[in-house]
Parts: C-alpha cells; sequence; structure tokens
C-alpha cells in the first residue's frame, strides 16, 4: 500500500532565533520513500541537517523576525501488514542487554522510576514472559487514563498522569514507558504519523501520535499503550528517552504558532496515478 503523509507548520518570531526541528522520516523507512518535497518559508532562513545522539534526523534553522513556514509532503510505500506481534519474546535479564540498550532503563525528564519503582512490581511482577509483561502494562495504562485532547499539558510527567489519570498520547507513552522501565525492561519514547487505516475514520484534526518501543526477545518491538491494539501503516520519524529529547519543534525564544496542520492517509499507487495522467 501506498501512504501520503506530511504536514504544515507557520509561526511567528520575535528575534534572530535558532530553531530545531524532529520531523523527518526515521533512517530505516527513508528507504521505503517514493517521493518527498521539503519547503521552508520566510527571511533571512538558513538550515542544516544533522543527526542527533540518537540516530534521528534532525533540521538546524536560523530564522530572522518574522513568520517561517515548513511544509513536507511525501509519499511511501508501506506492507499493510498491522504492528508486529511476539507473544513468545523474553525479557531480557539486565546482565544480557546491549550496553547501547542501557540508558533506557533510567528515568528520564517525565519518566520518573524512582516514583513509580514499587507500584511497577506491585502490578506487573508476578507476570512471567518479556512480552506478557509490556502488554499487561498496555492493557493497564490504557485503562488507567481517559484521553483528550483538552487534557494536554506540556508540562505532565508520567507520575503526574498517573495520579491524575487524564492525558494524552505522549501521556499514556511516558507512563507506560516509565513502568517498563522500572521493571528492568529497556523502553524509548517515539512519534510519527498514524492515519485512520484500518479502523473507523476520526473526524478531529489530524495530528502526530506517540507510542514506544520495549527490548524484549532481543530486539526492540513497538507497543502503543494510548490504541493498545496493532495498527496499520504507523511511520515513525523520532525516537528518544521521552518527549524532551525529540520536540517537533523546539525554538530558542519565544514564537507564536499560527498553524499546525499534520495529514497522512491511504493513496492509490503512484505508478498507477502517473499512468493515468
Amino acid at each position: 500500500m501506498f501512504i501520503r503523509y506530511g504536514y504544515r507548520i507557520e509561526f511567528d518570531v520575535f528575534q534572530p532565533m535558532t530553531i530545531l526541528t524532529a520531523l523527518d522520516l526515521s533512517a530505516e523507512r527513508q528507504t521505503d520513500v517514493i517521493d518527498e518535497d521539503w519547503r521552508m518559508g520566510g527571511s533571512g532562513l538558513s538550515c542544516q541537517i544533522f543527526k542527533d545522539a540518537f540516530g534521528n534526523t534532525r533540521r538546524r534553522i536560523e530564522a530572522a523576525p518574522g513568520t517561517v513556514s515548513l511544509e513536507s509532503v511525501g509519499t511511501i510505500y508501506d506492507t499493510g501488514y498491522t504492528d508486529p506481534w511476539a507473544p513468545s519474546a523474553r525479557q531480557v535479564p539486565a546482565g544480557e542487554l546491549p550496553t547501547e540498550v542501557l540508558p533506557f532503563l533510567l528515568g528520564s525528564r517525565y519518566c520518573e522510576t524512582d516514583l513509580l519503582g514499587s507500584e511497577a512490581w506491585m502490578r506487573f511482577g508476578h507476570i512471567e514472559g518479556g512480552w506478557a509483561r509490556v502488554q499487561a502494562v498496555c492493557d493497564f495504562v490504557h485503562s488507567h487514563l481517559t484521553f483528550g485532547y483538552g487534557f494536554a499539558r506540556p508540562t505532565r510527567t508520567a507520575a503526574e498522569a498517573y495520579q491524575e489519570r487524564v492525558g494524552v498520547c505522549r501521556d499514556f507513552t511516558h507512563l507506560a514507558v516509565t513502568l517498563c522501565r522500572a521493571l528492568n525492561i529497556p523502553a524509548r519514547y517515539c512519534n510519527g504519523y498514524l492515519g485512520d487505516i484500518g479502523v473507523p475514520f476520526n473526524p478531529s484534526p489530524m495530528d502526530f501520535n506517540a507510542w514506544f518501543e520495549a527490548y524484549i526477545g532481543d530486539q526492540w518491538y513497538l507497543f502503543d499503550a494510548r490504541h493498545n491494539m496493532p495498527r496499520i501503516g504507523r511511520i515513525t520519524v523520532a525516537r528518544g528517552r521521552d518527549a524532551a529529547d525529540i520536540p517537533m519543534l523546539h525554538s530558542f525564544g519565544p514564537h507564536n504558532l499560527r498553524r499546525f496542520e499534520v495529514m497522512t492517509e491511504e493513496v492509490a499507487d503512484p505508478a498507477l496515478r502517473i499512468a493515468a495522467e
């Protein structure tokens, strides 16, 4: 299948400013891209592409005061399969974990493993198996939190989400990541595109989504505590310890958001479309 994806973001800056973005697709999905058009508008702009500490493609933009616009539209090939399912994947003992995975056992800005450790072991310590334990965490978070865009708060941590019992997809993800890490299961925060493919259409404005990956069975597996079901057409953009590592847009100074649109939907085979034209 083929998926059209993209975004349009416009914002005002009031002084010369450095802006970092985390909006480019992850490295493993770049090979599936059929076409992509990225544009930047505004005055005094320059752009430098670099890789961050987690291997994500980032852009450093230098902007002069005025309105800045960032736009990308692309088409990507997707298998059309749902997220992988591996119920026999075991939990890897800490002593056998690769060194590069160990940082994803530690607490981070939004994931306070020290505050939720006892709760994690009380609720999930008796569950055998890596996949079963992570899925139990997802089941709990999915039922414990109530989703609503009106509940969004950029400073909410996992412990606060646990107490308040509300949130958006990043809160579901932070809480699940924190509980997994407290159980000695490495977990990393992910964001990207997830359209209404294979599920009922949602008329709400589209947004970027958050989910996570847990290291079990000697590899990273995807989990989604917000939707808590295998989905089709997920496109990863970036990965980090939590949302603080991979904000879609980070400006080193004040800005005013004017427009924010996200699009992802299934489309016909581009080759067939071109032939028809």
